[in-house]
Order: structure tokens, then C-alpha cells, then sequence
């Protein structure tokens, strides 16, 4: 039944996948890359055309180019290098700000360090890429086309509600905008039925009477956040927040607002546009999936697999607990697709993955990050514990008897007594696995004789 699921599982991601690969084979996505290395940029599109990307670029290494193709032609995303002759990637968002285009900015670079990520977006950028792992940009461009795309229809129905009363009534009576007037201590004016909706009441005098601030919306620092906005500038700034439908529920939503003319006995107010997006979060967190597992085992991806050593290593230096890397190499794998075929082979990787499913505590993180090479992670774990693990598995796999057979080569690395980086860590662990192969080969030659 466990591999009747994880197949019905593989089959939505690859249906979810292939829904998105459709949208982009049904539009073209614009790229403009800044970049001094044209190799690189051939990288970035071999990537995006391997996901059936349909992609129409244009490259510029110097600032004057950049600034004419900003000023004359229309982009979908912008992907920049960090450190180019005579000028930079900041640079580069700078200008873009300047020429007032929203176009979604991804800096892809090498080495991306987590300062750098955090300026980028602090000042703007969509998202930050490691030209080491490009097989993260199809996700970031896709992420980034899709908010694009969400972003000038909220602009046109923001500039509606701004500047045309007969467009703002329109606006009002549209049920994909919630309209909301309330005051300074939070408590609703008015809504428009599609508020009404959106939230699950029956009635506008029934949602009328609840409190936005406490009621509705319940995060403290969510609501502090949107308040704070409003009295300093008089506008709320985009924002998304969590609220709760009357059934209980959350949901996101997306708010800007600004503050509408008061009357005589009217308290100040603001008028705030909501717009849910607890659907694009979740088709966001499905493609955010698919990146991180492996279609195959259901296993963690190298992306992934990544993320939790670099989460890894700042906690063990925060807590100065060591924790340990395993690293597995399935033996013979070409063999048993040449002699059993490559379904033979698919399942023979299946069976690796259900038995480190079946060994793995539930903070443990294993992964397929090549064709036939498999990782875990075992948080605060020694060597020697790290060892036994590496054992089980192996005791454990040469107990299943199912055909063919199958047995694995392992090597063990630990943090920070073998190394302080992923890059020491996978080096120490894979020449124990190499030690481990060489061993393996004597032995086999020894009981021939």
C-alpha cells in the first residue's frame, strides 16, 4: 500500500509540473540578462529550456545598454550577475528602481553569500540564485512571471479606485476585490459584498459589527505592522497577512490601502483593497515541493538537500552540537539496468529510499542527490552514533531479499570535527565511502579465491 501511495504521490507532482510547463509553453517569458560572462547566460537558458521554458532574451554587460533596453522594451523578469567591469548588480536594482519599472529582479551570482541575499532584498529584489545550484532559477522566473503577472492587476485596479469614481463602484461591486473601510481602533465601516463573501458571513451588517483588528485579523505583529503604516503615511503599503473567516479558517490576503476624506462627526479611516491569495500560497508551496523532492524516490532533492546542511551548520554553531553526514552509493546499479532493465533499476533506487524512510528518525533528512548516490543528515549526532546508523542500513538492506540484490558503499562525515562547510563535509564523507568501495572489491576478490 506505502508504494501504491508514493506512486499515486509521484503522479499529482508530475500532473501539478506539467500544468505549469503548459502555461509557460502558451506564453513566451521575456529575460533581459545582465552579465559580463555569455557563458553563463547560456547556462541560465539551457536550464530554463530544459523545463520547456519558451524563453526570449536579451544580454547587456554595460550600464548604458541596460538603461536603453529598460527604457525601450517590456520584460517579464530581469536575471543580473552581482560583480561586472566597472559597475555592480546593486547598481543594476538601483537603476531599475529609478526607471520606476516593476519588473522582478533576480540576482544570480557566485559566490551568493547570506549578507548579500539580505541587502538584495531588503532593496527590492524579487529573489537571489547560487550560479552553482541554476537549477533553482526555472522555479525563480516562474515564481516571479506569476507575481508580475498578479501585480499589474492589482496596479490597474488600485489606479481605478484612485482616480475614477465610476471605476471604483465597479471595483466595488467586482467579487475578486474585498473592500474595506475602517477606522484607527480598527472597527469596520463599510464592505462590499465581496468582503462579505471572502470571509464567510452572511450578511454586511453582520461582518460590520466585528472588530478588523481583533477579531479578524489576529497575529499582533501582523496588525502592528499594517497600523503603524497607515497612522505614519496614511496608506498601507502591500502587505499580506493572515485573516479568519467566520468558520474559522485562515486564509491570505493581500492588502494596500490609503486614507479617504473625512466628514464632519466621521472618524478618520482608510479604504483598504483585499485580495485572496491563500491559492496562489499554496500552488507557490507545491512548486517550493516539487524543487525539494525527488520525482522518483520521494526523497529530498541536492537542493534540499543543501538548505538543511547550511540550516545545519548555523545551528550547530549557535547549540556547539556536532551532527553527521552519511553518504551512499547504491552498487551495480548499471548492471542491473543492463541485465534487468531500467525499471528493474527504478525500483532497485525505490527500495534504498523505503529503507532509509524505515531507519530515519522523523529530524533525520535523506536525500537522492545523483543518480545513484543517496545522502542523510542526522542532526545532533556523533561519530560513533552516525557509524551505527550507517550499519542498520546496510544490515538492513542485505536482509531484503527481494531480486535483485542490492547493497550499498557508505561514508560518514561530522561537523565540525571533519570539516566547517558542506563542501569539507561531502569531500571527508566521500572518501569514506571510496575507502569503503576499495575494501569491498579486496573482499570480493579474496572469496573468489
Amino acid at each position: 500500500m506505502a508504494h501504491v501511495a508514493q506512486n499515486q504521490a509521484h503522479r499529482n507532482h508530475q500532473s501539478f509540473a506539467a500544468s505549469r510547463i503548459a502555461t509557460h509553453r502558451r506564453r513566451v517569458v521575456r529575460i533581459l540578462f545582465v552579465d559580463d560572462s555569455e557563458s553563463d547566460v547560456h547556462l541560465c537558458l539551457h536550464e530554463l529550456k530544459r523545463l520547456d521554458f519558451a524563453v526570449s532574451s536579451d544580454w547587456v554587460q554595460i550600464p548604458a545598454e541596460y538603461g536603453k533596453r529598460l527604457r525601450t522594451q517590456s520584460y517579464d523578469v530581469i536575471v543580473c550577475d552581482y560583480s561586472m567591469p566597472r559597475w555592480t548588480g546593486m547598481e543594476a536594482l538601483e537603476l531599475l528602481r529609478k526607471e520606476n519599472q516593476e519588473i522582478p529582479f533576480i540576482l544570480a551570482t557566485h559566490p551568493l553569500e547570506e549578507d548579500m541575499t539580505d541587502e538584495f532584498i531588503r532593496n527590492g529584489a524579487f529573489d537571489c540564485i547560487d550560479k552553482n545550484r541554476l537549477n533553482c532559477l526555472p522555479l525563480a522566473v516562474a515564481l516571479a512571471v506569476e507575481e508580475r503577472s498578479r501585480c499589474g492587476e492589482r496596479n490597474r485596479a488600485e489606479e481605478r479606485l484612485r482616480h475614477s469614481e465610476s471605476h471604483y463602484r465597479a471595483l466595488v461591486e467586482n467579487p475578486t476585490y474585498g473592500i474595506c473601510h475602517f477606522d484607527l481602533d480598527g472597527r469596520i465601516l463599510d464592505v462590499n459584498g465581496a468582503l462579505v463573501a471572502m470571509l464567510g458571513y452572511g450578511s454586511r451588517e453582520e461582518l460590520i459589527s466585528l472588530n478588523l483588528a481583533t477579531e479578524i485579523m489576529l497575529d499582533p505583529f501582523e496588525r502592528a505592522q499594517l497600523f503603524k503604516s497607515f497612522r505614519q503615511t496614511g496608506q498601507v503599503d502591500l502587505i499580506e497577512v493572515e485573516w479568519k473567516r467566520k468558520d474559522g479558517k485562515p486564509m491570505k490576503v493581500r492588502l494596500s490601502g490609503r486614507q479617504v476624506g473625512v466628514g464632519e462627526g466621521v472618524p478618520d479611516g482608510c479604504e483598504m483593497i483585499a485580495e485572496d491569495v491563500t491559492a496562489h500560497c499554496t500552488s507557490d508551496d507545491h512548486l517550493r515541493h516539487l524543487a525539494a523532492t525527488d520525482e522518483l524516490t520521494g526523497l529530498a532533492t541536492y537542493r534540499k538537500l543543501s538548505e538543511t546542511l547550511e540550516s545545519e551548520i548555523k545551528r550547530s554553531e549557535r547549540t556547539a552540537r556536532a551532527f553527521a553526514l552519511l553518504i551512499f552509493d547504491l552498487n551495480g546499479l548499471k548492471q542491473i539496468n543492463d541485465v534487468h532493465g531500467h525499471t528493474a533499476g527504478n525500483r532497485a533506487l525505490c527500495r534504498v529510499a523505503d529503507i532509509f524512510r524505515f531507519s530515519c528518525r522523523s529530524i533525520d533528512t535523506a536525500a537522492r542527490y545523483g543518480g545513484d548516490e543517496f545522502a542523510v543528515v542526522l542532526p545532533e549526532t556523533s561519530a560513533e552514533d552516525a557509524d551505527a546508523v550507517g550499519r542498520r542500513i546496510c544490515e538492513q538492506l542485505s536482509d531484503d531479499r527481494e531480486t535483485p540484490l542490492l547493497s550499498v558503499s557508505v561514508g560518514a562525515a561530522v561537523y565540525p570535527e571533519d570539516g566547517t562547510s558542506i563542501e569539507a563535509l561531502l569531500s571527508v564523507a566521500d572518501r569514506a565511502l571510496c575507502s569503503m568501495k576499495v575494501k569491498q572489491s579486496v573482499d570480493r576478490v579474496d572469496q573468489a579465491f
